[in-house]
């Protein structure tokens, strides 16, 4: 092993020194790094995707899947195994071109996917083996010329690369082999080798089909995508890619305080909080477990209704579009009580169009269950009464059900489920309410703000996806000339439109966030689904070529949500610390690091230390993410909120640190730079120090700046 380690630094060496020479210290480093590469790629998927036909959309396919399974599996497992230190760091005099990398050497991760690539596009295109191959084996190369990565590396990852693009395309081609003969006879009559997608069944064996089983064929599909889904994202949470956003550590300390309502929000997300970490621990995967579940049986649900009331591909494709809508993509991984919300509101959208159809008193209750159980949730809840007045307004043959008892006991149900969060307020001054008004600017004078309707609507428009919001806005107003007498696209309008148009109106005079709109996207994107769906039908090709620009602009903006470092491959560079949503959720553990090291040097003091936080988000991380404060978070709390004089936050109505008379403490606060403690904090401790401002980096970005304060003898 030492003799081909000796060799591999000696061919290291001499292709990084003795094969110097100016044109390659010029070409080298643009194929080893070039920022046009990501772009062109990326271009040329789209290409692919939109005008390659079947074989090109297989092609990218397997393309997307066997990177995934060699450079997100196989190659960061073996760089963390292996260990091996870069030639940059461990061999003196290497010449060093390009940015050294911080992860391990073995295997080179360009090699690993650049002949991944080689082997997938070999397989459907092989005239492309003479462009590709040339430029895989000038990008291996430049890793060693640039100092970055010996031969060994190369050769490892090339290897790595071919053997992952073989097994995955072999396995691909017998997964199809079994699941599309079994499941979709009529789709692998059409397509029996994926290797070679203009082969067909001569046998006819699939032949034409009725249309209950190509109905059944979408909606397999359907679940199939659903699982896929729900699995990749439950692999996602456990990676610990992303850590907790503000919300959700301050959720997950109502999970260990769990009462009848909270100070800004009704109890379910404390409640299901309370599951995930009692079934997985209290870490990002406990906290988190649920919303891609919620998410999965959205979907379901959403897919069943459809094709028993529209058409199963209709069904599918509604499936499709809520994975590349940036907004609901987010909610499918970040636990957050609209996750809960929309959860509730379309299952009481659902049962609710049942007990229209057929007034079965049963179906009622179920609705008024749903609808209370959205109110425990979210607080926008309430907006669907407005929903269901909107529909007997705009639908009169509805209007009879009016005389039968089912919507006054959906009524009665959902204010049963009230109780607990009206009992909490009565015991707490109304404290919510007081909240709510601060928080819509209902407290203030009506001005108007056209600058928060802008942000508004930009907002909406990226999260909701440009093409798809334009579709479910278009929708909204088209539907009327030509669908206004089919009544579950006037449900759906109803179910969602008077929502957008409440915050909408709110807009004019106070800030509005986009997610506050959640509740009312699923029926509105139902209704541009079925819309487009029926000018399809009618013999329209628009909606097809504007579905295929929506999902791929979708799903590009839903990767960079999930990882923004992604950028720094396709542009060359990272995206601004303050535009980057990365920064709420990342970055966290450093910064309860940087706090604990401050923390170990007064305790060295001699007596205890407890921590207080200035903001309730910043609080809360420090309780998860500091091991002893989250240890005690049980029992007695070592993490507190800046005592207040008024209710501002859930901080407000538990313990205090004032009976810790004597002891010392650290006050944290985000900070950009040097500023004066608080005049109630510093009338508080005999003392109180400023230890300066501390920046935390990721990628050597600076993603958040923290200051801290040394108080002694707590009076």
């Amino acid at each position: 092993m030492g003799g081909l380690m000796a060799l591999d630094t000696d061919l290291f060496r001499f292709i990084n020194h003795t094969l110097a020479n100016p044109l390659f210290d010029w070409l080298m480093p643009e194929l080893g790094g070039n920022a046009l590469f990501g772009p062109a790629i990326a271009v040329a998927a789209v290409i692919v995707l939109g005008w390659g036909g079947r074989r090109g959309r297989i092609c990218v396919l397997f393309l997307v899947a066997t990177v995934l399974l060699a450079d997100g599996v196989l190659c960061n497992n073996l760089k963390s195994l292996v260990g091996r230190i870069r030639p940059c760091n461990a061999v003196a005099g290497a010449r060093v071109l390009i940015g050294c990398g911080s992860t391990g050497s073995m295997p080179s991760a360009h090699a690993v996917n650049w002949f991944a690539a080689v082997g997938v596009l070999w397989c459907f295109y092989r005239r492309s083996l003479w462009f590709v191959f040339p430029l895989a084996l000038g990008v291996s190369f430049s890793r060693i010329y640039n100092g970055v990565h010996y031969p060994g590396d190369i050769l490892v990852g090339a290897a790595i690369g071919a053997v992952s693009a073989a097994a995955m395309l072999r396995g691909g081609q017998a997964v199809w082999h079994c699941v599309g003969r079994r499941w979709f006879p009529m789709w692998y009559s059409r397509l029996p080798n994926l290797l070679d997608p203009d082969t067909r069944d001569e046998s006819g064996a699939g032949g034409a089909s009725d249309p209950a089983v190509t109905a059944g064929h979408w909606i397999r599909l359907g679940y199939l995508l659903i699982v896929l889904l729900l699995l990749a994202r439950l692999v996602y949470i456990a990676s610990g890619h992303l850590e907790l956003s503000e919300d959700e550590a301050y959720q997950w300390l109502w999970s260990k305080h769990l009462a009848l309502s909270y100070y800004s929000k009704p109890p379910m997300i404390a409640y299901v909080q309370f599951v995930g970490t009692h079934l997985w621990g209290d870490n990002e995967l406990g906290v988190r477990f649920f919303s891609p579940v919620i998410a999965g049986l959205i979907g379901l649900l959403l897919l069943r209704f459809f094709a028993r009331e529209v058409d199963a591909r209709t069904g599918f494709w509604l499936i499709v579009m809520a994975a590349a809508t940036p907004l609901l993509a987010v909610g499918a991984t970040v636990m957050t009580v609209d996750s809960l919300s929309v959860l509730f509101w379309t299952t009481a959208m659902l049962s609710g169009w049942r007990a229209v159809q057929d007034d079965s008193l049963r179906h009622w209750l179920w609705t008024g269950l749903w609808m209370g159980l959205g109110f425990l949730s979210k607080y926008t809840s309430p907006l669907q009464w407005a929903c269901w007045i909107t529909f007997f307004a705009l639908w009169p043959p509805a209007r009879f059900r009016l005389r039968r008892p089912g919507p006054y006991l959906a009524l009665l149900v959902n204010l049963l489920c009230a109780l607990p969060v009206l009992v909490w307020n009565a015991q707490h001054h109304w404290i919510t309410l007081t909240h709510l008004k601060e928080r819509g600017g209902l407290d203030r004078p009506f001005h108007l703000s056209l600058g928060h309707l802008g942000s508004f609507l930009g907002s909406e428009t990226a999260l909701l996806n440009p093409i798809f919001f334009g579709a479910m806005i278009w929708a909204s107003l088209a539907f009327w000339k030509r669908e206004r007498r089919t009544p579950l696209m006037v449900f759906l309008f109803s179910m969602g439109a008077p929502v957008f148009l409440f915050y909408l109106f709110l807009s004019f005079r106070s800030q509005v966030h986009p997610n506050w709109i959640a509740p009312g996207v699923i029926p509105l994107l139902c209704l541009a689904a079925m819309y487009w769906s029926r000018r399809l039908a009618d013999g329209a090709s628009a909606p097809r070529r504007w579905l295929k620009v929506g999902v791929v602009i979708g799903l590009a903006g839903v990767t960079l949500l999930h990882d923004t470092d992604l950028l720094k491959i396709i542009a060359g560079r990272y995206l601004p610390p303050r535009i980057d949503p990365k920064r709420r959720v990342c970055s966290w553990q450093r910064t309860a690091r940087v706090v604990e090291e401050a923390r170990d040097r007064l305790l060295a003091e001699g007596k205890p230390v407890f921590l207080i936080g200035d903001h309730y988000g910043l609080t809360s991380l420090m309780a998860f993410y500091s091991p002893w404060a989250k240890a005690a978070v049980r029992q007695e709390p070592v993490v507190y909120c800046l005592v207040s004089d008024k209710p501002k936050n859930q901080f407000y109505f538990w313990q205090s640190y004032t009976q810790r008379r004597g002891q010392n403490a650290l006050f944290v606060r985000k900070a950009e730079r040097s500023t004066p403690a608080p005049p109630d904090l510093t009338g508080q401790f005999a003392s109180v120090t400023d230890t300066g401002v501390y920046e935390i980096r990721h990628r050597d970005r600076i993603f958040h700046r923290i200051q801290i304060f040394e108080c002694r003898d707590l009076r």
